[in-house]
């Protein structure tokens, strides 16, 4: 969908008609433009205090973060690793973070939400848990990078690939099949479910800006990163 060419050539039609084509093609685009803009889901929003900004679980220590969790901007994001959307805004994270996080002005963290129709991101969201059970939240993070790299999103990432990907970050294959299959790490991943759904998370990619450990504003759906940074150089400021 993403990129598909919507311009469509005009048929002369005599009276008020030729304008319906011109008119239902503007539409068209613009329905396509926001399923691109909002992400996964009917409906992507998060509740909000009654100050209006987003309502957020604290980060803690079990959180996944890149970057200093002392920044000034610490931005959380709700993802699924089958949501297309999900793909496409996961690079414009790390070039976020490559502009902002070795200074230390802006750390992100990741919590899991696979969407009720992607049956296999349940189980990847715990394969990403089992390579930070075995190698720290280096290789939880190596591997998420290298699932949003392979994954054609929608549930079309082979279930054999899991363990592949454990290899090519350096993980021990024997010991995470044994960690994936025990399911041990669904009460992790259930537990960021369960927070993102509080926050009233229902459409993925979703983050919230924290500052000074205070929601003040979110990034709603996979934006692009010009808009991302300039939220950042506002609230930078």
């Amino acid at each position: 969908m993403e990129g598909e060419n919507t311009q469509q050539p005009q048929i002369p039609i005599p009276g008020a008609q030729n304008y319906a084509i011109p008119f239902a093609i503007i539409i068209a685009g613009l329905a396509i433009a926001g399923a691109i803009y909002f992400g996964d889901s009917k409906k992507s929003a998060v509740a909000a205090q009654p100050n209006g900004t987003p309502s957020v679980e604290p980060v803690g220590p079990s959180d996944h973060i890149l970057g200093n969790p002392n920044a000034k901007i610490v931005i959380v994001e709700y993802s699924d690793t089958e949501c297309p959307f999900c793909k496409s805004f996961h690079p414009t994270m790390q070039r976020i973070m490559s502009e902002y996080g070795d200074s230390g002005k802006v750390a992100w963290v990741y919590r899991h939400f696979p969407l009720s129709f992607h049956t296999k991101a349940p189980k990847e969201a715990e394969a990403t848990e089992c390579a930070n059970k075995l190698g720290g939240n280096i290789k939880f993070w190596e591997y998420l990078n290298r699932t949003f790299e392979i994954t054609p999103g929608n549930d079309q990432l082979d279930p054999a690939s899991l363990p592949k990907i454990a290899r090519t970050v350096g993980l021990d294959v024997d010991s995470f099949t044994k960690c994936l299959e025990s399911g041990e790490m669904k009460a992790v991943v259930d537990k960021d479910i369960t927070s993102g759904s509080k926050a009233g998370v229902s459409g993925t990619p979703y983050s919230i800006i924290l500052v000074g450990n205070e929601p003040v504003s979110g990034i709603n759906g996979a934006q692009p990163y010009e808009q991302v940074k300039a939220q950042i150089e506002a609230l930078l400021r």
